[in-house]
């Protein structure tokens, strides 16, 4: 039986797989038959705060099949960290809408706040799952083999450090040394990716990893 509606949510920045995890999120729910109804936040917690949703209940199967391979986020996404009080109005919100699941696809940010939330809903005693679908690429969570999307940007980090280092291989008298920065935080995962695509044909790169961090060269 039907029961309340299902709330999905996009945050943090885009990743080139965010959008796969969305539609997997609506496909799965109008497959179970257990919503009433399946709305789409714009811009993340903020469009919650406003009122701003997409439905997304009769999304066709061809409309899911190209959103999963749409680059950037199809919803809008957002970087706001909610208040407490913000949280209570949050929750105020999916109860006057019936919504009883929220699915925040995000990064270490929205499961911060995918905790507060489902713990401020279980204190008042309101009904509300609360499932965070990870998308960092920084593929720093535990208890996973890897994050959805680290594959696809391990491979992109690797094919550019090796593009670049033929270019720094062709003009090695003008420019001996190329630094490239890659994303990660606290985790070096895609810093480590970012020699894949090396033979020995080519220098290796020289891998700062914030695990071993570097005081100096030899």
């Amino acid at each position: 039986m039907p029961a309340g509606t299902l709330l999905v949510a996009q945050s943090g920045g885009p990743t080139v797989v965010i959008n796969a995890s969305l539609a997997g999120a609506i496909s799965e729910a109008q497959q179970s038959r257990r919503f009433d109804a399946i709305l789409g936040s714009r811009n993340g917690i903020e469009g919650v705060l406003a009122g701003a949703f997409f439905d997304l209940t009769r999304l066709t199967s061809d409309r899911l099949a190209r959103l999963r391979v749409t680059p950037s986020a199809a919803l809008g996404t957002s970087r706001h960290r909610p208040t407490d009080d913000e949280i209570v109005r949050l929750l105020d919100q999916l109860h006057t809408l019936d919504i009883r699941a929220f699915v925040p696809i995000g990064g270490n940010d929205t499961a911060e706040t995918a905790l507060r939330l489902g713990a401020a809903a279980a204190n008042r005693g309101q009904e509300l799952r609360v499932i965070a679908v990870p998308k960092t690429i920084d593929n720093d969570l535990p208890e996973t083999d890897h994050c959805p999307g680290y594959g696809s940007i391990a491979r992109y980090t690797a094919l550019a450090v090796r593009d670049a280092a033929f270019d720094t291989r062709a003009m090695s008298q003008i420019y001996p040394v190329k630094i490239v920065e890659v994303m990660g935080r606290n985790a070096g995962w895609l810093t480590a990716s970012g020699s894949l695509a090396f033979d020995d044909t080519l220098p290796r790169p020289i891998l700062c990893l914030p695990e071993r961090p570097v005081s100096g060269f030899d």
